[in-house]
């Protein structure tokens, strides 16, 4: 990527951002460092990582590097073979140990994260560097007894001498004949040796060696002559700990030394991981979202051009990321298939050249893994390379005017971008004749169109307008003014160039009028009349806008009452299934009891040696009540159509005449075709009703497969259907014949694929003449009992044929 542009687009101030979200320096480095990537799938993992990183805080927040540190100087410190301090090889640890527990939370939750899970295999399983440092320094950064043998040995031995010393010389000043010459019955140390304070006056008393005197001069420190020995062999104790200290840690800096390399790729890995949860983090403070990064299409122009293909720009509801995110007007940026160049005319601080930048800084953040401050639908192509002029490019020690420093910057600019590129230009032709500069602007445009090169321009030249309207491939823009508040609004249109508002200005500013007029006669009138149809077009687009707006609006008022309408039918279900259950128990109460007494009468019956057929015949109607009673209330899902447009193919409809629900297949004027399911039928439009909010789900559009079996077409209506269910139950056996029969023509000629036929379990007499009906009836294909969650046995299905 060209550094120039990045500067003058300001990503650096981008990276400093996501740098300050980084958890220890190497990462924060590391983003500061941070270039777009010009590989696709390079920058499509950096946007996974993201992703996978917002995610991953979102469900848990507390995540992070933990106590890792910044070691790379100590590891450069460790392979010069200098000796590491305790504070050093314990920031080893804690690094070694953040870097055990991301491991181990990636190995158990690598497959919901991939691409942050391939980071950490980077990090080592063990080294055996946290258990030695752990076995020499505590928590402190004190060394252990435990870091060496020999340590513990000469603790011991310092311990004893110590304790020796001290009892000595506890016991002299104790002495009732030398604590009188004493200033103080203390014990205190002096250049390392322990020694007792003597009053001046008695110099001489104790025999001794001097080592201090306080200020005033009043106290002697005196080491006493019987414990100079002592005190030395003290003082040897204390070098032999210290040799044998800086032996040990010498000892911890060869093996770190010998692990430089793992842990320095520990560490690499430790801040691409960093840099991952600080940009989700940015993201989320910018409420960004991934953008869809793609290759670059060859759709664009007949087969026939020779032009070569050219990026996707659609950014939707796009923020300039450096902008306060809650004031920033946000802007649509959508070039369409047969477009390489954008022309944004517009006033002075109207957001041209944040339009510009915009789109440049966007493109970068994607291509550097970052989330962009757009529409989750945004959709931009990976460019080889971004060149932008934007801004005064005046040099005083070069000598060059403002437009000399911009011919500079766009020669340097054509020289190197190609097809691949993006490149943004902000003023084109600005800085000197408004002929001559007007000219070459149109001329740059054609030669960067020609060669396939997608460019964003601004300018204030209205020839260019004209341009972009009559030039194939070049798009007007333009960002609107307020002539009311004499204000910009920082909105973006593409399509409409800008208007001309200098004499509206001036007089809504208070211009003399005639002045206003008369410079409004110097104005060619095709000029004119193109300025008042563009005015015109304006207002058409805001009467639209707000049409559309009340639609929208009318459209939310609608959902939220239908959406109320089916809480308040969910609450009224709710209650009627509470109803109806309690009926159901109580009915099974008084089944039970009638079966009880049943049992007993029949009991008594056959004491009396009775015959039992009345019995029988009601235990029969128990038994088919039973089954009603057991039968659970099931919930019904209440049908709300709310207020849609036309039937339109692939709709979601209802069939009233069959109670089912379908597909809209083909449309007539008056009559649709409808699938339910494998059958097909035709019915009127009048009769057909909208299901939810009329689109069917991919799954239900698709076609069914050739091996399913379809009915012929029929017209609904032309025979009335009895429905697919019909109920035999408490029916004597040739009633229920009868009923079956007339039933089963119906259907046939209603067209209906199956039908549902419920006669009870009971005594299984029922069911059995059913299905030998079933069995001799022509137009009966097959026929099965149903499942278990359509009624087992108690129900048969049966197939018509066609």
């Amino acid at each position: 990527m060209d550094e120039k542009t990045l500067r003058t687009l300001e990503y650096p101030k981008i990276l400093d951002r996501l740098a300050e979200y980084c958890a220890f320096s190497a990462s924060a480095d590391k983003a500061r460092a941070l270039k777009p990537s010009v590989k696709l799938h390079e920058a499509r993992e950096r946007l996974a990582e993201t992703s996978e990183a917002r995610q991953l805080l979102e469900e848990r927040p507390s995540t992070s590097i933990g106590g890792a540190r910044d070691i790379r100087e100590s590891l450069k410190a460790a392979s010069r073979q200098a000796v590491l301090e305790a504070d050093q090889l314990l920031d080893i640890k804690y690094t070694l140990i953040a870097a055990r527990s991301l491991r181990r939370l990636f190995e158990r939750e690598g497959d919901r994260y991939p691409h942050l899970a391939e980071i950490t295999l980077r990090l080592p399983l063990s080294t055996g560097l946290v258990d030695a440092i752990s076995r020499t320094l505590n928590d402190r950064g004190e060394i252990l007894d435990s870091a060496s043998d020999k340590l513990a040995n000469i603790r011991r031995d310092l311990k004893i001498e110590h304790d020796r010393l001290l009892s000595q010389l506890k016991r002299m000043i104790n002495n009732p004949d030398i604590s009188p010459y004493l200033q103080e019955t203390l014990i205190t140390q002096r250049d390392g040796r322990y020694v007792i304070p003597l009053r001046a006056d008695f110099k001489g008393r104790v025999k001794g060696i001097v080592h201090d005197q306080s200020a005033s001069g009043a106290t002697l420190f005196v080491e006493p002559l019987s414990v100079v020995e002592k005190n030395n062999k003290y003082k040897e104790l204390q070098l032999e700990e210290r040799d044998e200290i800086r032996r040990v840690l010498l000892a911890l800096t060869a093996q770190v030394a010998e692990h430089a390399l793992v842990l320095e790729e520990m560490i690499e890995a430790l801040a691409d991981l960093d840099i991952a949860f600080a940009k989700a983090k940015y993201a989320e403070d910018m409420e960004a979202a991934e953008p869809k990064l793609t290759p670059m299409t060859d759709d664009r122009g007949p087969k026939s051009d020779s032009r070569p293909p050219t990026p996707i720009i659609r950014l939707l509801d796009a923020r300039h990321p450096m902008l306060d995110q809650e004031t920033v007007i946000p802007i649509d940026v959508e070039l369409d298939p047969q477009t390489w160049a954008l022309v944004i005319t517009g006033p002075n601080t109207g957001g041209k050249t944040v339009s510009l930048k915009t789109v440049g800084l966007l493109s970068l953040m994607a291509q550097s893994g970052l989330h962009i401050p757009a529409h989750p639908e945004s959709e931009i192509s990976l460019f080889k390379s971004i060149y932008a002029d934007i801004g005064d490019e005046q040099s005083i020690e070069q000598s060059l005017s403002t437009f000399s420093g911009h011919i500079t910057n766009i020669i340097r600019i054509l020289e190197r971008a190609d097809s691949s590129s993006l490149v943004i230009l902000d003023e084109l032709g600005a800085g000197t004749d408004p002929q001559e500069g007007a000219a070459l602007a149109r001329v740059l445009l054609t030669h960067v169109v020609q060669r396939g090169i997608t460019t964003l321009v601004t300018t204030h030249h209205p020839e260019l307008k004209a341009y972009a309207h009559a030039t194939p491939g070049v798009i007007n823009a333009s960002v609107e003014f307020d002539l009311e508040s004499l204000q910009p609004t920082y909105h973006l249109t593409i399509g409409l160039p800008g208007r001309s508002n200098a004499l509206a200005i001036a007089e809504r500013l208070g211009l003399p009028a005639e002045i206003v007029n008369a410079a409004r006669q110097e104005i060619d009138p095709a000029d004119l009349r193109a300025e008042d149809l563009l005015d015109d077009i304006y207002r058409q687009r805001d009467i639209s806008q707000e049409a559309r707006l009340r639609a929208e609006e009318a459209k939310h008022q609608s959902e939220e009452l239908h959406a109320e309408l089916a809480e308040r039918l969910e609450a009224i279900e709710d209650e009627r299934r509470e109803v109806l259950e309690q009926a159901r128990q109580e009915a099974a109460e008084e089944v039970k009891g009638v079966r009880d007494e049943i049992r007993h009468l029949r009991a008594e019956l056959r004491r009396a040696r009775q015959p039992l057929e009345v019995i029988q015949q009601a235990e029969e109607k128990i038994e088919e009540l039973a089954e009603e009673v057991e039968i659970p209330v099931v919930r019904q899902v209440p049908d709300i159509t709310p207020v849609s447009g036309p039937i339109r193919l692939g709709a979601k409809v209802r069939v009233p005449s069959l109670d089912k629900e379908g597909i809209v297949r083909t449309l007539g004027e008056e009559k649709a075709e409808v699938q339910i399911g494998v059958l097909r039928v035709r019915a009127k439009l009048s009769e057909l009703v909208l299901v939810g909010g009329g689109e069917a789900s991919p799954k239900e559009k698709g076609e069914p497969p050739p091996s399913a079996v379809r009915r012929p077409t029929s017209d609904v209506g032309s025979h009335p259907s009895p429905g697919v269910e019909l109920d035999l139950r408490g029916q004597r056996a040739d009633e229920a014949l009868d009923l079956l029969e007339s039933y089963l023509d119906r259907a046939y000629l209603a067209r209906l694929p199956w039908v549902r036929i419920i006669h009870g379990k009971g005594t299984g007499k029922l069911r059995k003449v059913v299905r030998e009906a079933l069995q001799r009836y022509p137009q009966v294909r097959s026929f099965e009992a149903g499942k278990h969650n359509e009624g087992g046995e108690g129900v048969t299905i049966a197939e018509l044929r066609k």
